[in-house]
């Protein structure tokens, strides 16, 4: 059954529910929840530290006010409130340490996951999806997770924890009071909540919108030479201008709605504790003489003063932090609809089922099968085995499933049905070479370049490589040597010396297996001849060597030439 291309994350993401998402990040959290009760035990001492804090600043006050006690009565009160100064600090270091730790951890998880889903779908599916989309997922989708476990997800608890031992304390000293802060305090949860729910969809907007943002640009600048050819640079300065404003705007947005949360929730602690203030001052001076108003002493209406402020804290913290969860929703959302984009749309590259003639000294196709919903069967039912040491040409018209059938030796691509082994393994379980028909680079030097794929390869052995594709003379001429520097288009170096650079790394890894995509195609005729001559040194070490292309002289080189095309494979 054919199988349609699939589509970007970020047209997916909004089909992914909330619920969905707060479930992924629970699992996400699953395995840091030590971090994070350490983080709220941290919390609750250095919030018991401040009660203890404002206890003894109260009673230093009324000691030296209302008793007049001497200042050497009150040295051990001064030393004991600097002891507490130095806990609640500690303490607020170690909530802090705590919380990055667990922040950590769940981020490297949830870049495991991304990575498992990469390697899953293989690099025919992700070819579908813009680069900067993919790099923002795994740098800035990923780092938006941070506030949430971090700050968020401890002050949640936090928020519970800090006001209801406050309340207790405001209760015991006065219960008038403690009655005060009780009814204000659901204002500020309630607000959080309203607001939350514009911040959600405005966050998660922002993030649709910056990763549409970032492919765009990210494809712009890399056809800018085509752009300026064709005489298209205004017309993508345009819409990048466009997307520019799109983002501003939902940025502004974004942040309205977190001024105007801040300013209500500012706004109704500021009114509980004027009104808490206006009790204990009329208290205090007598005016009031409903329930305790009778019995307070300036050490109770002082400490009920200080820890007013205190009580409202974890909310208004817990408001602020509130962005966190809405972003960490918002960038969930886009992750969660790349990890579940389903690789039967994708042809991931899922491990096939293995032939029952599987062999080690030979690659086996059996009644393999491929199709796509736009081109119908590639492959249909194609048995075939190609022995270790072959040098096998693909040939046959342009769309005819040659790369295709590369891709699926690499385990690029799963069949739709058969088997198929490389060498007695799943395709892609056994180290093989691949050059694509555009070489691939990273910024670097050469030395890094080739070391992509052999980590530990010496400077020597870096050198023989390039001297065995052809480019010795070339190498002789950069005072830099291996340690030339190349960008990721391979300015500096032409499209053979590219490609040839890529070749190297063949050279240089020793593989067994080496499948090549239309090796020569686009060469000039010198590069050609490099290219050639590398290949035949591979197929006389006695490699196997499995390539597409339509050039004669390569065709000359095979030991075995098959046609692919209509859907079959055949000895041509």
């Amino acid at each position: 059954m054919g199988r349609h291309q699939p589509e970007p994350a970020g047209d997916t993401a909004g089909v992914t529910g909330q619920q969905d998402v707060r479930a992924w990040l629970a699992d996400l959290a699953r395995g840091s929840r030590h971090w994070i009760r350490g983080a709220v035990a941290a919390g609750v001492v250095a919030g018991v530290a401040t009660i203890v804090q404002m206890a003894l600043l109260a009673w230093i006050v009324h000691s030296g006010v209302v008793d007049g006690a001497p200042a050497s009565e009150l040295t051990p009160l001064f030393i004991g409130l600097i002891l507490v100064l130095g806990l609640r600090a500690l303490a607020q270091g170690v909530q802090s340490r705590l919380a990055a730790l667990c922040s950590m951890q769940v981020r490297r998880d949830a870049r495991r996951r991304i990575n498992r889903y990469w390697r899953a779908t293989g690099p025919v599916a992700l070819a579908h999806s813009s680069a900067g989309t993919l790099a923002r997922e795994w740098l800035d989708h990923v780092d938006a997770l941070h506030g949430y476990f971090s700050r968020f997800l401890p002050q949640l608890t936090l928020s519970v924890a800090l006001p209801l031992l406050i309340l207790a304390v405001v209760f015991w000293l006065d219960w008038l009071a403690g009655l005060f802060l009780l009814l204000s305090a659901p204002l500020i949860p309630l607000f959080m909540a309203l607001v939350g729910m514009g911040a959600e969809k405005l966050n998660q907007q922002h993030f649709e919108t910056v990763s549409r943002l970032s492919g765009q640009f990210l494809d712009k600048v890399r056809g800018l030479t085509t752009l300026q050819l064709f005489g298209q640079t205004a017309s993508a300065a345009e819409l990048i201008r466009v997307r520019s404003d799109r983002y501003r705007q939902i940025t502004m947005k974004t942040l309205r709605v977190a001024f105007l949360s801040s300013a209500v929730l500012e706004f109704f602690a500021s009114v509980a504790i004027a009104v808490i203030a206006i009790y204990i001052g009329f208290g205090l001076l007598g005016y009031i003489s409903f329930g305790p108003a009778e019995d307070l002493t300036l050490f109770s209406g002082l400490l009920i003063l200080l820890l007013a402020p205190e009580f409202f804290q974890p909310l208004r913290t817990l408001s602020q932090h509130y962005h966190d969860r809405a972003a960490a929703l918002g960038a969930g959302a886009e992750i969660l609809a790349r990890l579940r984009a389903t690789r039967t749309d994708t042809h991931g590259n899922h491990p096939s089922s293995l032939p029952p003639t599987a062999d080690d000294s030979a690659i086996v196709l059996t009644s393999l099968s491929l199709a796509f919903q736009d081109q119908g069967a590639v492959l249909d039912r194609i048995s075939l085995t190609v022995p270790r040491g072959d040098v096998v040409a693909l040939t046959g018209p342009s769309g005819g499933g040659k790369s295709s059938l590369l891709h699926l030796l690499a385990g690029f691509l799963a069949p739709d049905s058969g088997g198929l082994s490389v060498f007695g393994s799943p395709p892609g379980k056994v180290r093989f070479g691949w050059l694509g028909q555009k070489g691939f680079l990273v910024h670097g030097t050469w030395a890094d370049n080739l070391r992509l794929t052999t980590p530990e390869a010496s400077d020597i052995a870096i050198d023989s490589a390039l001297r065995q594709v052809g480019l010795g003379p070339l190498l002789d001429n950069r005072p830099d040597g291996i340690y030339s520097a190349v960008s990721e288009d391979g300015q500096g170096l032409s499209g053979g010396q590219s490609r040839r650079l890529s070749l190297a790394r063949i050279f240089l890894a020793d593989y067994d297996l080496i499948l090549l995509d239309e090796p020569t195609a686009g060469l000039d005729s010198d590069s050609e001849i490099f290219v050639l001559d590398a290949l035949h040194k591979l197929a006389v070490a006695g490699k196997t060597l499995i390539f597409s292309t339509h050039h004669q002289a390569l065709l000359t080189l095979a030991t075995r030439v098959l046609l692919v095309s209509d859907g079959e494979v055949r000895d041509a």
